[in-house]
């Protein structure tokens, strides 16, 4: 009996009243700014006070000034064999492209993946991304074939989504030509790139070629300039709400309906995104385009799409593609996630 009791008084004694945890109501610290990036990209940003806005200039030296930006300083850039080439497809006659495959894989047949770049459709160009071709090229050990579509407003919707797929059928149809093996094809693209290769692999689905995988980075989704991220970032710190009207502006022809999926592909329904591939859909936390892009990805899961979605934080859209970026982690992380998703995924 004695132990018994002895064990019922050691029980009481550590029970703790409820009112004890409620003495310090201090709440935890969490007031931090809208907007937090790692020091290197800050650096870059702060660059550019006082310069005039990207929306505020002629197309041509807008064109120049992501061009200059890229160029500057030297970037460290993988070894790789770099090919120019014009193809006759596509509705204005000729498309060019650029092949890159990985150094010492001459002879060798690779992978594929048809890269659809960013810019707004008015900027970019390979100049501008060529240390990213090289980049996934070598990681991913597949062969780039990156197009350089005509920019708008030289040419409107749909010329740039046509000279895409044109070009994705020709790789397909000619395979051999660029090394690659038929079998065993992506698409890729960042910001307005993304949109492309949505509207691709919908096209692909119905009309071919079979494609393994796709991958989006910080996608432009929808026409639609609403979203609370838009509200969030209409400012920057890189891509503003202002530039994107002007990026719209240029690309659509007056009258066009940019709710049509072709313009807007977030529009697509569950019919349209089933069974497309596998999707890798990146983006970051500081960007007017970092809503439409994780929408787009629920909506590619909810039609039942292998789905993959990132979002990286302490850096701006272009995170990718921009060369000041290029040792970041956040940079150096998504490019090997992508390359890894796109090795993981091409048909064995």
């Amino acid at each position: 009996m004695k132990a018994f009791l002895s064990l019922a008084t050691t029980v009481t004694m550590v029970v703790i009243p409820a009112f004890a945890f409620a003495q310090d109501t201090t709440a935890p610290n969490t007031d931090v700014p809208e907007v937090v990036l790692e020091k290197t990209t800050q650096k870059f940003i702060d660059s550019l006070k006082g310069s005039t806005p990207i929306n505020q200039l002629p197309y041509d030296e807008a064109r120049q000034v992501l061009i200059d930006a890229q160029t500057k300083g030297d970037t460290a850039m993988p070894d790789a064999d770099v090919q120019e080439m014009t193809l006759n497809v596509g509705p204005t006659g000729e498309v060019k492209v650029y092949t890159v495959r990985p150094a010492g894989n001459e002879g060798k047949t690779l992978p594929g993946v048809v890269y659809f770049h960013g810019g707004g459709w008015v900027l970019g160009n390979f100049t501008t991304h060529e240390r990213l071709m090289r980049d996934l090229a070598t990681q991913a050990n597949a062969a780039m074939v990156f197009v350089e579509y005509s920019p708008a407003p030289e040419q409107k919707h749909p010329v740039q989504l046509d000279q895409d797929y044109a070009v994705l059928q020709y790789v397909s149809e000619n395979a051999a030509e660029f090394g690659i093996d038929a079998n065993q094809l992506a698409i890729a693209g960042d910001s307005v790139g993304g949109q492309m290769v949505a509207v691709t692999a919908v096209r692909a689905k119905a009309d071919g070629p079979a494609l393994d995988a796709m991958v989006m980075f910080y996608p432009v989704t929808t026409a639609d300039l609403t979203s609370h991220s838009y509200e969030l970032f209409a400012d920057g710190p890189w891509l503003s709400k202002a530039s994107m009207a002007w990026f719209w502006e240029a690309y659509l022809p007056e009258g066009t309906d940019s709710a049509d999926p072709m313009v807007s592909p977030l529009n697509y329904g569950a019919e349209d995104l089933a069974d497309l591939p596998p999707a890798l859909v990146i983006t970051d936390a500081n960007d007017v385009l970092r809503d439409e892009g994780e929408a787009f990805a629920a909506k590619l899961t909810l039609a039942g799409v292998e789905t993959q979605s990132t979002r990286y934080d302490f850096t701006t859209h272009d995170f990718v593609m921009l060369n000041a970026y290029a040792q970041t982690l956040a940079t150096t992380a998504a490019i090997t996630e992508a390359a890894n998703f796109l090795k993981d995924h091409f048909t064995k």
